[in-house]
């Protein structure tokens, strides 16, 4: 006499297939989702999450289109400059690195150092 199979999941007794490993969908489901939030997060995961980070905060910092905000309180926020989806250059010859359509652009004034904020325009294409 073999000793039933028990559910990954919830350890409920498993009746059917021999190669069965939950009760139903939702064991199944739960123990995924329990198996992939236990693990580290990936590269791609970390990268992901730090973009959304930075666009959440670029956006909240920039309601009107263009502000400047000093270099600590976005950091304090968890601001990461480091991550970003592309860059635009100006004529200027400024870099603003773009987060999704938010942008910011470093400057040092008077001694302290600064982010100006930018939301991209349809002429930023070119």
């Amino acid at each position: 006499m073999t000793n039933p199979k028990q559910c990954l999941a919830c350890n409920s007794d498993l009746q059917g297939r021999p190669d069965k490993k939950f009760c139903d969908p939702y064991c199944k489901s739960a123990w995924h989702y329990s198996k992939n939030r236990d693990e580290d997060a990936g590269f791609y995961h970390k990268v992901d999450r730090q973009l959304k980070t930075n666009r959440k905060i670029l956006k909240s910092f920039n309601k009107a289109g263009k502000a400047t905000v000093q270099s600590e309180v976005l950091l304090g926020h968890g601001f990461d400059p480091k991550f970003f989806t592309h860059y635009w250059k100006n004529n200027k010859g400024d870099v603003y690195l773009f987060v999704y359509e938010f942008g910011f652009l470093t400057r040092k004034e008077n001694g302290k150092k600064k982010y100006i904020l930018v939301t991209w325009q349809q002429y930023m294409e070119k």
